[in-house]
């Protein structure tokens, strides 16, 4: 496999997810070719099993503009959009020397914004089921 364009962007996987949902419902567009649409098909089962299911533009332009004082990487900001960490050790995987960067204190206020800007909608299904 060859690289054409190295980097030319960053996706998060809701945008993919959006992207692949809208080639699938788009009938004038006809998939010819059977393993992109079996492609196309088992990437949108496994990332509507991801925390982007729950994601919309608002919520992550949201979590961009609160995530500014934390000073991330772009690739920081992305993954923590992507993975959702729950947990200061999953912070400490995805921030890179998060010990000399981060205090405790940013750490646990990471995670509540974290929760905040992209966890709403779990937490009003569970008040509504429980």
């Amino acid at each position: 496999m060859e690289v054409l364009n190295d980097c030319t962007a960053y996706l998060s996987n809701y945008e993919v997810l959006d992207m692949l949902q809208n080639i699938k419902s788009n009938k004038k567009q006809k998939m010819t070719q059977n393993q992109l649409a079996t492609i196309t098909y088992q990437t949108i089962r496994y990332l509507e099993d991801t925390p982007c299911k729950k994601q919309s533009p608002e919520k992550i332009r949201k979590f961009l503009q609160s995530m500014e004082p934390f000073n991330l990487t772009k690739c920081e900001k992305l993954t923590l959009l992507n993975v959702c960490p729950k947990t200061a050790l999953e912070i400490q995987l995805i921030v890179e020397d998060s010990e000399d960067r981060l205090s405790n204190e940013e750490v646990e206020s990471l995670l509540e914004t974290i929760q905040n800007c992209l966890g709403e909608q779990e937490n009003e299904q569970e008040t509504e089921t429980g």
